[in-house]
């Protein structure tokens, strides 16, 4: 059995799961934030992609959204439509910075990933194999 992999920061976990979406599906920094055991986490996981833009493989940050499906994150990209015009590239529907049928294409890491640490490839604390 191969060894347990460090444990990864939690930029480097939101960048993994956010490489998951995929393409014309959008998830929400709050669906990332507990899926990854933070609940209130929404923010750092803006945090998180706002410092991806260096990350590789690169991370397509344009699929995450606010909870309401509007593209909060738009001013964080080169321009402040690249965010829209990456999304209907993907034929996701963006009107008035809302993704529309929002619910049609939101994808929940949580109903589409298995738990965390196998996905992750960690063990629970990080640095060591879980006890038997």
């Amino acid at each position: 059995m191969a060894p347990p992999r460090k444990s990864l920061d939690f930029f480097e976990r939101v960048w993994a799961v956010v490489r998951a979406v995929p393409p014309g599906r959008v998830t929400t920094y709050k669906a990332i934030a507990r899926y990854l055991g933070s609940p209130q986490g929404a923010r750092l996981v803006g945090y998180a992609l706002n410092a991806s833009h260096t990350a590789y493989p690169p991370v397509p940050a344009h699929r995450v959204v606010n909870y309401k499906g509007y593209l909060t994150g738009k001013f964080h990209f080169p321009t402040p439509t690249t965010m829209q015009e990456r999304l209907e590239a993907e034929g996701v529907s963006v009107e008035k910075d809302q993704v529309q049928g929002f619910e049609a294409v939101f994808w929940d890491p949580a109903q589409h990933l298995p738990l965390p640490e196998v996905f992750l490839g960690e063990t629970l604390s990080g640095d060591e194999a879980p006890k038997s």
